[in-house]
């Protein structure tokens, strides 16, 4: 049975843990959701002895084994504590982001929140015309006959791409997998959730992949009372992490995360 404080006189204690950006293994700047990261954030959230657990959640998604890693070390411990998870959708949840909301006992969206994208993609570009035409010879020697795959620089090979399909759609099974589980009932049978479509707020309600609509404040009020407290648990980081962290993303462009942002318009 979940424990809850303010029926015993004690203010609830809700921490707010933030899953801002795109999904992948921490890079030089560290700008990334990722397990290693978040790790000791989530663990902390709930080392505090709280009513619940709230996720807010602004994400375009990205890696399936990082989204896949979060989802589960949340679950563990909620599973584990006997405490209520909760997500909010701020902009975007979508693919792996969807995959980090599913995490929670409930979804939550604003009526423009963009969610679903339940698919895997893989994309790149082809050069061999262009090596080719300006005389460039690729040389590329592998020990293992699989090791070279896809090759940009080479005419794609018919082996190559059933090869990536048999990894897409391992990760897509995995992916639909977690949120049958998550979800069960509550998801639309008269429809094809995992065809990689996203809906926006209402939509997404209407099939069963969010719950409501409804803003974390008042949402944790009603289901806590007027006196929860909303504590933010986030990553602590050094004055060095935080200029270079912002100097990175500005100079830099972060050019793999907008690509990912701009498929949903943002």
């Amino acid at each position: 049975m979940v424990h809850i404080p303010f029926l015993s006189g004690k203010a609830p204690r809700v921490p707010v843990i933030r899953l801002q950006g795109a999904i992948g293994a921490a890079g030089r700047f560290g700008s990334s959701l990722n397990d290693a990261t978040l790790g000791p954030v989530i663990e902390r959230a709930f080392k505090r002895k709280p009513t619940a657990v709230a996720l807010v959640i602004n994400s375009p998604g990205g890696s399936a084994a990082q989204s896949s890693l979060i989802a589960a070390r949340i679950r563990r411990l909620a599973d584990e504590k006997s405490v209520p998870v909760h997500a909010f959708v701020e902009d975007v949840a979508a693919s792996g982001g969807y995959w980090l909301a599913t995490a929670a006992d409930d979804i939550w969206l604003d009526e423009t929140s963009v969610t679903g994208s339940i698919g895997v993609i893989a994309a790149g570009f082809g050069f061999p015309d262009f090596i080719a035409r300006h005389g460039i010879e690729r040389r590329v020697h592998t020990a293992g006959t699989s090791k070279s795959l896809l090759d940009p620089f080479r005419p794609e090979r018919e082996e190559d791409v059933a090869r990536l399909n048999v990894i897409l759609d391992t990760l897509h099974d995995r992916f639909k997998a977690q949120v049958t589980a998550r979800r069960g009932a509550r998801l639309a049978a008269d429809r094809d959730l995992f065809d990689g479509s996203v809906w926006v707020g209402q939509q997404a309600v209407e099939v069963g992949l969010a719950d409501g609509c409804a803003h974390i404040v008042p949402k944790l009020k009603a289901l806590y009372g007027d006196k929860v407290q909303l504590l933010p648990v986030g990553v602590k980081k050094s004055i060095f992490q935080r200029i270079s962290s912002g100097l990175a993303a500005e100079a830099l462009g972060a050019v793999e995360d907008r690509a990912l942002w701009s498929r949903y318009g943002l």
